[in-house]
């Protein structure tokens, strides 16, 4: 059963890095997640947050050994896992580095290998709830920093894409002591805006 307070976010900034190995064995690097740098969150258009994950923000995950499971789309079977010893993650300055060698004979890894070769797979996500955050709101625009987390997975995704907003927003609305009916109809609003008709 997926946790409700699940959120997934996506590393445009630094992609994949498949090479060949020995025999029938595909080295992968890349960081699912990148320090310090804000990303706009929401739905819509001037309607969201930004969002900086802070260093160390994987660290106590990292020692306490989360289980995280390296998938497609966050979703199947795991083509790699941290608890088996397939799958490596690691904090450095720049990010959440991931390494991991996958067995070019798992039919799920033939299936995507060529997808990856060609860069049509190329971006990393992971999935996450976070334990630690602050919600600034001094400026004209939120920014949440993530400071903790709890990882699930990280994944390779064919569709970059922000999930779990509404998670997040409950997140604020308990950060900030907001009503949720005063956001979510504010959103409605512009939405309503934003696509008329």
């Amino acid at each position: 059963m997926s946790d409700p307070n699940r959120e997934v976010r996506y590393s445009a900034v630094v992609p994949v890095e498949l090479r060949a190995a020995e025999g029938d064995q595909h080295t992968v690097t890349g960081y699912a997640a990148v320090f310090g740098e804000e990303t706009e969150i929401g739905p819509i258009p001037g309607w969201g947050w930004g969002e900086v994950i802070e260093r160390g923000a994987f660290s106590e995950a990292l020692q306490r050994g989360d289980d995280v499971s390296f998938l497609i789309n966050h979703a199947g079977l795991p083509l790699a896992r941290t608890s088996s010893g397939t799958l490596t993650l690691t904090e450095d300055q720049r990010g959440l580095r991931i390494d991991t060698v996958l067995d070019g004979s798992d039919p799920d890894v033939q299936r995507i290998l060529p997808k990856m070769q060609r860069g049509d797979l190329s971006k990393m996500s992971f999935a996450f709830r976070a334990e630690k955050e602050e919600w600034d709101e001094t400026g004209d625009h939120p920014v949440r920093t993530i400071k903790s987390v709890e990882l699930f997975d990280v994944s390779i995704v064919t569709d970059p894409a922000y999930e779990g907003t509404d998670i997040a927003l409950r997140s604020k609305e308990a950060a900030l002591g907001v009503g949720a009916d005063f956001h979510r109809s504010k959103m409605q609003r512009r939405m309503r805006l934003s696509c008329p008709g």
